[in-house]
């Protein structure tokens, strides 16, 4: 998959940084075929424009147990609805947060160490000011967990 915006050596370096965040810019260097100062420039660019987002901690191993669900979110104002997607950014519980079209505005979902903080998250989102419904989910298990590349 071509990304607007970005050389063969872009996309590379965004793949192995997929693979491994705190790959050292010498190692991606050599990988790349280019210097480790161009290495370090090119991706200070990528997170400028928005390619690189930000980096995560996924604390514990792929066995940690915790608590997910996903919340359907029904705006009040679909088109006026920024400051409940504001509110949703400042939750670190919230791991996706996607516009649907259809029935549901948004699909929320919620990673945390407690069925106790679920609840709190729900109850947070649910009294909103721009929220005008929700409907939760919970996760049973997970069949299939991959991060794309």
């Amino acid at each position: 998959m071509e990304r607007a915006g970005l050389d063969v050596i872009d996309q590379s370096i965004l793949a192995e940084l997929t693979r491994n965040a705190r790959v050292p810019h010498a190692v991606l260097a050599s990988k790349v075929m280019l210097s480790r100062n161009a290495v370090r420039q090119r991706i200070e660019r990528m997170e400028r424009q928005g390619y690189i987002q930000g980096y995560t901690v996924m604390a514990g191993g792929e066995d940690l147990d915790s608590v997910s669900a996903f919340l359907m979110v029904y705006r009040k104002d679909r088109m006026r609805g920024a400051d409940v997607l504001s509110a949703l950014r400042a939750i670190p519980e919230v791991v996706l947060c996607d516009v649907l079209s259809g029935d549901f505005d948004l699909i929320v979902r919620v990673e945390a160490r407690t069925l106790g903080r679920v609840q709190e998250i729900w109850e947070e989102i649910a009294a909103l000011p721009g929220v005008a419904d929700t409907v939760t989910a919970m996760t049973l298990s997970n069949v299939i967990r991959r991060r794309s590349a």
